[in-house]
C-alpha cells in the first residue's frame, strides 16, 4: 500500500483492514507527497498502530513501514 498526500484516513484505515484478512503482513511505503522526514513517518506509523488496535505490531525500514497482525496482543518493547 501506499500513503501519500491525504494522510491516514478512515478510508486508509479500512483499505488496511481488508489487507489484513488476507495475510498476516502489510508493506506500506510513504511517498514523498506524505513527507520524508523521520519524525513525520514515526508520527504516521504510531496513528496507524492506535486506530488499528493491539494487536498489531510494526517496523520501519527506511520510508516503509511493516505492519504485522497477531492471533493475540503483543507486548510493546
Amino acid at each position: 500500500m501506499q500513503l501519500g498526500k491525504n494522510g491516514i484516513t478512515d478510508n486508509f484505515i479500512e483499505n488496511l483492514k481488508k489487507c489484513f484478512q488476507t495475510s498476516d503482513s502489510v508493506r506500506i511505503s510513504v511517498l514523498q507527497s506524505a513527507g520524508h522526514e523521520r519524525e513525520t513517518i514515526k508520527k504516521y506509523n504510531e496513528e496507524i498502530l492506535t486506530r488499528l488496535g493491539e494487536n498489531y505490531t510494526s517496523k520501519l525500514i527506511g520510508f516503509k513501514i511493516i505492519l504485522r497482525k497477531w492471533r493475540k496482543a503483543r507486548n510493546k518493547i
